[in-house]
């Protein structure tokens, strides 16, 4: 399951990173792989804390319950994190669109000029 969310925020977080950083696609995918890195770091670290118990499960029913419950833990902490890390990037964006103006818009009629003639 790590791996796959890895993949798929990899893959659609570049296009959002480029519109943050203004099209500058090294420092788009510099920080994009960056992100990865520490969400597998992150991820791998907190199962490894979040698994350990000092519960001993009195039969497999139990113990499903109990490994259910630890990833449950787990799977909320890393999707808060994710929302913690979308809402700072989405604040970078608005500040890069206040810093670059977005592009005229092309007018949708004309206006007659009057000459003096």
């Amino acid at each position: 399951m790590t791996i796959w969310v890895a993949h798929t925020l990899h893959r659609n977080g570049r296009v959002f990173l480029l519109d943050a950083f203004c099209g500058n696609d090294a420092l788009a995918d510099s920080v994009n792989h960056l992100l990865v890195v520490g969400f597998y770091l992150v991820n791998i670290g907190y199962v490894a804390i979040a698994l350990r118990t000092t519960e001993k499960p009195r039969d497999l029913a139990a113990a499903i319950e109990l490994l259910s419950h630890k990833i449950g833990i787990v799977l909320l902490v890393l999707g808060i994190m994710h929302f913690i890390n979308l809402k700072i990037f989405s604040a970078i964006r608005q500040r890069a669109q206040r810093i670059v103006p977005p592009p005229p818009v092309r007018p949708s009629e004309r206006t007659a000029v009057a000459t003096n003639g």
